[in-house]
């Protein structure tokens, strides 16, 4: 008898299409591991309200886009399960149960929720963004998922799931499975502006929906190393965005660039013509696949339904022997 696969719950925010950050950090990854693992896609709708309460007509559409980014990038439909959050009842269910074993400070001091906080300006966070790390561990446990594949700034939430977990066990005798992580060897991807942080409301992004056209406009007006004043100038490729994307997506000749770039024989102009080339052979492929999906779009809504079918299922006996733990079910 074939030994079960593993299960895997990943999945984004539906806050907007997804752009080169989300591919090095997850996708990537999520298209290396389906055929290892069970993989679950969360379409996270209900966690996009966290920062995008007042904009849900944004979060619906977002929800198509998402999907088909991921399909987009090399995931499998046959092989993958698409997963939207807001139609998943067990998943809120647990969020409530395990909120009543999670303590304030603890969510409070949690350094990825200061982080986020200060970056979208909140002095005053709302109990859903407080929240947030009880609603992921419900999200991984409510099919048990055995890894989470995560970017370091989410280590801690994954550090509290684990601890809320135990904790939960230990008081109900429950089997909830203690989730794992599994860390991204690529590092956030810097925005082109030069900023630390890739953002979708920041401009400095490219998408893996976006055209040649597009992208060639994004390479161009990248930052690259202030002091080189001509192509002969010899520079500091340490500290050039553009050479950080040639050693994210074009390792192979990423050394030889940046010797190039220290002896002033190669233009800052040809290190982006270059780097567009690159990018453009990389996209190419997920545009021709989302192509496809966009002109059908009944199968990706489908995909949706019945991925969230099966969550129901499997989340619905999962909550059911939890309840009999926890003697509440008459």
């Amino acid at each position: 008898m074939e030994q079960q696969k593993k299960r895997i719950l990943t999945g984004d925010r539906t806050t907007g299409r997804l752009h080169l950050g989300h591919y090095v950090g997850s996708l990537r990854s999520r298209v290396e591991l389906q055929d290892e693992y069970e993989t679950f896609i969360l379409l996270a709708d209900v966690q996009a309200l966290t920062t995008h309460f007042e904009h849900p007509e944004l979060i619906n559409s977002s929800i198509i886009d998402v999907t088909i980014d991921n399909l987009s990038v090399g995931l499998d439909p046959e092989k993958v399960t698409f997963v939207q959050q807001s139609q998943v009842p067990s998943i809120a269910e647990l969020t409530i149960f395990y909120s009543m074993i999670i303590n304030v400070n603890q969510l409070m001091h949690n350094p990825t929720i200061k982080t986020e906080a200060r970056n979208y300006g909140y002095s005053d966070l709302t109990y859903g963004f407080l929240g947030y790390p009880v609603s992921q561990t419900a999200d991984i446990t409510f099919c048990n998922a055995d890894l989470v594949p995560v970017g370091e700034d989410q280590v801690p939430h994954i550090e509290l799931a684990r601890k809320i977990v135990r904790k939960f066990n230990a008081l109900y005798g429950t089997d909830i499975t203690e989730p794992d992580y599994k860390l991204s060897t690529v590092g956030r991807l810097s925005g082109l502006d030069g900023n630390a942080k890739m953002g979708k409301s920041m401009g400095n992004a490219i998408y893996l929906s976006d055209s040649p056209e597009t992208v060639w406009k994004m390479v161009r007006s990248a930052v690259t190393d202030p002091a080189r004043i001509t192509a002969t100038t010899p520079g500091t490729p340490e500290i050039c965005n553009v050479y950080k994307y040639h050693q994210v997506f074009n390792p192979e000749e990423a050394p030889m660039i940046g010797q190039l770039c220290r002896e002033g024989r190669i233009g800052c102009m040809a290190c982006k013509k270059r780097l567009n080339e690159v990018l453009n052979d990389l996209l190419e492929p997920f545009r021709e696949r989302r192509a496809y999906y966009e002109a059908h779009l009944d199968e990706v809504k489908e995909l949706i339904a019945e991925g969230t079918r099966k969550a129901n299922r499997i989340g619905n006996e999962n909550l059911a022997r939890i309840k009999e733990k926890m003697h509440i079910l008459i």
